[in-house]
């Protein structure tokens, strides 16, 4: 089946930018330690590119476009592809590939059980993203799709213990989850507008 070229540019849009945004971060602000700024840098990209997969289903409501939800797969594969670069930062930047540290780390630093948390649920999305998985697993794969939310949840609250004494970012971050989980309450959900026409045709066909 012919891949559309619209959701080719999506799809390679949707992880360079973040990419280009982390250039720019790590060569004009490269400070004392630059790994960390790359680390930090690449968990704040999975938890926006999270927050941006989220609003697909709203934004699919509200124009009536099926064509969001096309993307949504897509930006979710990009979510684990950064969360799985920012583990790789992380062990070599900030552990230098020393294990025996990582016990240390855990005990110091609770946030990177939750880190840990998060990235095992985007492990799970990710893996079950597949048509087959769909087929597969029946309703349960909605159901086990919901675990976005729990991973929205722990990526805050990770960021969170992480800049404690600078809340004022955090705090944009929360408050847009806190509206894109809003708008999934039944009664909210109900109340959106539907601005785009319901019988519109799946991208790619005419």
């Amino acid at each position: 089946m012919r891949y559309p070229m619209w959701r080719f540019g999506v799809f390679m849009a949707a992880g360079i930018w973040p990419l280009l945004w982390l250039y720019q971060a790590w060569i004009f602000a490269l400070g004392p330690d630059p790994g960390k700024v790359l680390v930090d840098r690449l968990g704040l990209g999975t938890l926006i590119l999270v927050l941006i997969t989220l609003c697909m289903t709203p934004l699919q409501k509200l124009s009536g476009w099926p064509g969001w939800i096309a993307v949504r797969r897509q930006l979710g594969l990009w979510c684990f592809a950064y969360v799985c670069l920012h583990l790789c930062a992380y062990l070599f930047f900030v552990l230098g590939l020393d294990w025996g540290q990582l016990g240390v780390e855990l005990s110091k630093r609770p946030y990177i059980i939750v880190g840990g948390l998060g990235f095992l649920c985007l492990l799970a999305l990710a893996v079950t993203s597949n048509r087959y998985s769909q087929r597969k697993l029946g309703r349960r794969w909605k159901q086990l799709h919901r675990l976005v939310y729990i991973v929205l949840v722990l990526g805050l609250l990770h960021f969170l213990w992480i800049v404690r004494a600078d809340l004022e970012e955090w705090s944009i971050y929360a408050a847009i989850g806190a509206l894109l989980m809003a708008l999934r309450v039944p009664a909210i959900a109900r109340r959106i507008p539907r601005l785009g026409n319901k019988k519109r045709l799946s991208p790619g066909k005419s």
